[in-house]
């Protein structure tokens, strides 16, 4: 389990995300999250009981609902909302189409980290390209251009799915923190951690850009 090196100094982080940031792949874009443009579309795609199981937040009822959540969220100065949206034609929807939504969460400057959370997309994108190129794409904005030494990942130990998926892309897992966090019925969420370090990057890269291998044969 590689990791940053502890005897020598880490460079500076970037923080925040250089306003106007795309994150752009061969199948989805994720762009920072404009409420009012983005609020219905995210709706329409997240509109299923079965992607709230496990998310810390209350299911919106509503575009307005949902509205209100990315304003909350966005004004978490410590979080970078984006939505995930269709590239080009190769996941069978138009350009533009809204598939989720994911963020870079709990950052430390001082220390060079971030986590990779609240991540839900539409249930028709489960096990496609799009969370495997969601991951690469802010791995390596993280990596790359951010200068993070760690990125982590936190799931509810119940959330199996969440799990695979995170173990899929490269990341190690760390342990579980008991008794961490406050379910939406009130029970006592034991989190799941995993992690990926800078040392750690090349490896978890080329994994992935092996998985989208799978996934390239449909032209734009």
């Amino acid at each position: 389990m590689p990791s940053a090196p502890v005897d020598a100094p880490w460079g500076p982080m970037t923080w925040p995300v250089p306003p106007g940031s795309e994150l752009v792949g061969s199948h989805i874009r994720l762009v920072p999250a404009a409420p009012e443009e983005h609020a219905a579309g995210l709706f329409r795609a997240l509109d299923t009981a079965e992607v709230w199981t496990h998310f810390g937040a209350p299911r919106p009822s509503s575009a307005d609902e949902a509205e209100a959540g990315l304003r909350l969220m966005n004004a978490d100065p410590a979080r970078e909302l984006w939505i995930v949206v269709a590239h080009g034609s190769r996941l069978g929807v138009p350009p533009g189409t809204v598939l989720g939504m994911t963020s870079y969460q709990d950052v430390s400057v001082r220390d060079a980290r971030l986590e990779i959370g609240a991540t839900a997309y539409s249930p028709d994108v489960w096990g496609g390209a799009v969370n495997p190129e969601a991951k690469l794409l802010l791995l390596r904005h993280a990596f790359e251009e951010l200068g993070c030494a760690r990125v982590q990942f936190r799931t509810d130990v119940r959330n199996e799915r969440s799990r695979r998926a995170i173990v899929g892309i490269g990341a190690d897992y760390e342990g579980i923190l008991r008794c961490y966090e406050r379910r939406l019925d009130g029970t006592m969420r034991d989190s799941v951690v995993y992690a990926v370090c800078a040392a750690q990057w090349p490896g978890v890269r080329e994994l992935l850009q092996k998985r989208l291998e799978a996934f390239s044969g449909t032209a734009d």
